[in-house]
């Protein structure tokens, strides 16, 4: 059991990942017409995931996600914005529950799943006509959330080789 002091800690680097998740994702490599980007904005997320474990990173990811909305996030009713926010950033703490490889696929699919939800429910009527809206929902969000995990996840890896040795987890 973490000490008061050593949760503390954890908190303050929490909230520098945070901050940095904030940052990054001004910081546009492609960008959607209805929302959505890749960038490198899960590279805090995932090594504080990694570094400190899934509990930790799913609380980090769930709070980036209010600051998200809380900083103009798009706002359509309270489902939504749980399912695109908290819960959708909540999953990329998933990436700590196994193996890097195998946890990031996981945190991806866990967010994908969350946009695709929302994107069939609240987002419906950007669907071309004749196309379902769970197949415009997965193409739409599938390729940029998977394009962002993919990036992300590969930095965050080869940086998480660097910190591990230099930078090792105290319990």
């Amino acid at each position: 059991m973490p000490t008061r002091r050593r949760t503390t800690s954890i908190m303050i680097e929490g909230a520098l990942c945070i901050a940095l998740c904030i940052v990054l994702e001004k910081i546009n490599i492609i960008a959607m017409p209805q929302g959505g980007s890749v960038d490198f904005e899960l590279i805090p997320l995932l090594l504080f995931t990694y570094r400190r474990g899934a509990k930790w990173g799913v609380q980090a990811g769930a709070l980036a996600g209010v600051v998200k909305i809380l900083l103009g996030g798009y706002f359509l009713n309270v489902v939504q914005v749980i399912l695109d926010y908290p819960l959708a950033y909540a999953c990329v703490g998933l990436a700590a529950i196994r193996p890097k490889v195998v946890g990031l696929v996981v945190a991806a699919l866990g967010q994908i799943t969350c946009s695709v939800i929302s994107g069939v429910v609240f987002f419906a009527q950007y669907a071309p006509e004749g196309q379902s809206p769970l197949m415009y929902s997965l193409l739409y969000n599938g390729p940029v959330l998977g394009a962002k995990y993919i990036l992300s996840g590969i930095v965050a890896m080869f940086m998480w080789k660097v910190l591990e040795r230099d930078l090792p987890v105290r319990d």
